[in-house]
């Protein structure tokens, strides 16, 4: 397993912009398939976005448009860019990693996970 270290939450106006950070440890990462799920208070936690290891990506309803997932293999890291946030966007938002894994949209396909962001979008 990886261990993982989100960042770039916090609190942004509706309509405004967020890039979240995943960092990874360890070695191999471009053999990872990455993942962005989010969890709000009461509700379960829901696929974001993700970006296989092989460069897919893939994004959920809300997600397509406005939010963009990368990864840079040289820096071990994942982004999740997010434009035009909304208040329904308001969530922890976590990271997650799994070797090798296609279609990597389910949060049981993913093994290690980060501890999560806050992100908090005002209307």
């Amino acid at each position: 397993q990886v261990q993982l270290v989100e960042s770039g939450g916090g609190l942004v106006q509706a309509g405004g912009s967020l890039r979240l950070s995943c960092a990874a440890s360890g070695r191999a990462f471009s053999s990872y398939s990455m993942g962005w799920f989010r969890q709000a208070p009461g509700k379960e936690r829901e696929f974001v976005a993700a970006i296989s290891w092989h460069d897919k990506t893939y994004y959920s309803d809300s997600a397509k448009g406005r939010f963009t997932v990368s990864r840079d293999n040289a820096q071990n890291t994942v982004y999740l860019r997010m434009n035009s946030l909304k208040p329904e966007d308001t969530a922890v938002y976590f990271c997650a990693a799994e070797r090798y894994i296609n279609v990597p949209t389910t949060t049981t396909r993913f093994n290690s996970w980060g501890q999560g962001t806050q992100v908090t979008v005002s209307s």
